[in-house]
């Protein structure tokens, strides 16, 4: 369940984006898409960069990085549902990703 400060950010974001349509001609969306390039990209390149981690704790660090990016991820793909883009499929494998990301961190914090 989304808290107050959640939802009012997510009801700014949204009324922003119809904003910046309306203001300049361009669709909100593709500054939405742009975010959701870097933060979905980002995910699998922390993912690498832990592969040779200095350390364990860096290898953890590594994957909460991820792990954030993922979440980040989630919230593009959210805001761009809210606008009426189809994007259930991309929602699914990110949700997917974060449930790995999760339970890796998990088990490599058990192993410390």
């Amino acid at each position: 369940m989304q808290g107050t400060l959640q939802k009012l950010s997510k009801s700014f974001s949204i009324e922003i984006c119809k904003f910046y349509s309306i203001q300049t001609g361009y669709k909100g969306e593709e500054v939405i898409k742009k975010q959701l390039l870097r933060s979905a990209t980002s995910i699998g390149a922390n993912i690498a960069e832990s592969e040779y981690a200095a350390s364990k704790a860096d290898f953890v660090n590594k994957l909460k990085i991820a792990l954030k990016e993922c979440n980040e991820t989630l919230y593009w793909l959210d805001l761009l549902s809210e606008l009426g883009i189809d994007v259930k499929e991309y929602v699914i494998t990110c949700q997917r990703l974060k449930r790995k990301l999760i339970s890796s961190c998990n088990t490599a914090n058990s192993n410390i």
